[in-house]
């Protein structure tokens, strides 16, 4: 790899880590917050949800766009424009100015994670080079988060606001390396590539009337009715806990009728924001679904662990931060030892195993208790993070391997977005199954929350049995017929090596 390459790695590797710990700060200091704007827990609500509303509802549209539009210029605008309105909340003295704030961030990250993504699939060559920018890239962004919750901390305790004036020091750092170190010549020739594609319709074929010269438009029916499905079913999860049961059944009501007129736009389109094909490739499709569980587990049990250390064993939020670090494992994992795994057995047997591995620790950490040390949680939350570094990395090259160079970022804006329905789902199953425990429960106080919390545990547990039962499978090879006679030197080379196991 050149010392441009690593240049390019790094300056990727900064964006996702900037998400990641974007995320995890902002979970810290919710608290005090609270307490110095006064804020309604409605409110408080709002400013975690509305990161979530603009992240998950504008995925999908952002990997489109990264391919339709250049990757360079999805990446690098969109990260300026969240150092802006990161900004902007340390300066918010209202609860709505940082629900603003939360949204049009949340709406950055939709468009610069399938951007920085696709640049890794598009610009780094196939083979162990790109394996290993892959494993390097979905490592750090779970590093970032972990980080977070500890720097949070640390920041909190200063003042809140350096929660959102940090992360435009960070941006404004990956910004300035970006500029230089980011191809233009790859957005060039991105752009002369969507130029010299002709659209195609839902099954593939050229569509009539259209020419090779001519840049495909974007689809904006398309856009316009999923990105508003997704949002009121991102708004559906995330308030389904404290919502009226009526105003839940409407919202999912209208993102299904949506979704449906959506699905009727893209087999009409001659230019189809996702064009239905794509969904034929199998790897994507389950990589997806497996991606959807496994992030539904981790979040989940996630929540579920802290709310055990902070409302039960009354530890600080500096102590709970670094008993979580444990999860970080996959920092050092990620980069050093899933390359030889995946070289050695295939993608899909190290997504099997970190999969097995994730359903262990959660089926371990279950028999909670009141005084149980942390030497006996450790084990679950190490193995969590190994599993992390096993599944994460290698189902991003599950999701994009197979599929078209022109729709690189439209299948990493599909991947991306699978993730974050996780973690809402994860989170919003793991709130409802406690709720819905204590609230029942016949013991009193400490008692009936902890039969609260490991019931609530299940959910993740569940999510990784699941996730086993759906991982992607290995590729089968195509047998190849020997010639009656063996090829003569002079006409014929040595047979290209065959990289489809990478």
């Amino acid at each position: 790899m050149s010392g441009r390459s690593r240049g390019v790695l790094l300056v990727l590797c900064g964006a996702i880590f900037l998400e990641g710990v974007d995320v995890a700060m902002l979970n810290v200091a919710l608290p005090s917050i609270r307490a110095e704007l006064g804020l309604s827990t409605g409110a408080l609500q709002w400013v975690m949800s509305a990161y979530v509303l603009g992240y998950g509802g504008f995925m999908l549209l952002g990997g489109r766009a990264a391919d339709l539009f250049g990757r360079r210029r999805m990446f690098l605008l969109p990260l300026a424009v969240f150092l802006v309105f990161s900004g902007l909340g340390g300066l918010a003295g209202d609860g709505w100015t940082l629900v603003l704030a939360r949204f049009v961030t949340g709406t950055c990250a939709a468009f610069l994670m399938p951007a920085g993504l696709s640049v890794i699939t598009t610009g780094f060559p196939a083979g162990r080079q790109r394996t290993t920018a892959l494993l390097v890239y979905s490592g750090t962004g779970g590093g970032g988060f972990l980080v977070g919750l500890v720097v949070g901390g640390l920041l909190t305790a200063a003042d809140w606001r350096w929660v959102f004036f940090a992360p435009v020091v960070l941006a404004a750092l990956i910004l300035a390396a970006g500029l230089p170190l980011i191809p233009r010549t790859e957005e060039a020739r991105g752009t002369e590539e969507v130029r010299g594609t002709e659209e195609v319709r839902t099954d593939g074929t050229p569509a009539a009337g259209t020419a090779a010269g001519r840049r495909p438009r974007l689809d904006l029916p398309g856009a316009v009715t999923v990105t508003a499905a997704i949002l009121l079913f991102v708004l559906t999860v995330e308030r389904a806990t404290h919502a009226p049961p009526v105003q839940t059944l409407a919202t999912l009501a209208a993102s299904l009728v949506l979704l449906l007129a959506f699905v009727l736009i893209e087999h009409r389109s001659p230019a189809p924001l996702v064009r239905p094909g794509i969904f034929r490739t199998r790897s994507l499709v389950r990589a997806d679904l497996t991606g959807l569980l496994f992030t539904a587990g981790f979040f989940g049990f996630q929540f579920i662990a802290v709310l055990y250390l902070r409302e039960l064993r009354g530890w600080s939020t500096l102590r709970t931060s670094f008993a979580m670090l444990a999860m970080g494992a996959d920092v050092v994992l990620a980069p050093l030892l899933t390359p030889r795994l995946v070289r050695r057995f295939g993608t899909a047997r190290v997504i099997l195993g970190g999969l097995l591995l994730a359903a262990v620790a959660y089926a371990a950490f279950l028999p909670l208790g009141m005084d149980r040390a942390y030497v006996a949680m450790f084990p679950s939350l190490l193995l969590i993070g190994v599993a992390f570094a096993l599944v994460h990395g290698p189902l991003t090259m599950t999701a994009t391997d197979g599929v078209a160079e022109r729709e690189q970022g439209l299948a990493a804006g599909l991947l991306y977005t699978s993730l974050q329905f996780g973690a809402a789902l994860g989170l919003s199953a793991a709130t409802a199954v406690a709720t819905a425990v204590a609230g029942a429960a016949t013991a009193p106080g400490d008692a009936g929350l902890l039969t609260a919390y490991r019931t609530a545990l299940l959910v993740p547990l569940l999510t990784a049995v699941l996730a086993v039962l759906l991982s992607p499978r290995e590729r089968r090879r195509r047998r190849r017929l020997r010639p009656l006679t063996p090829p003569k030197p002079a006409l014929c080379g040595p047979a290209a090596p065959d990289g489809r196991g990478e």
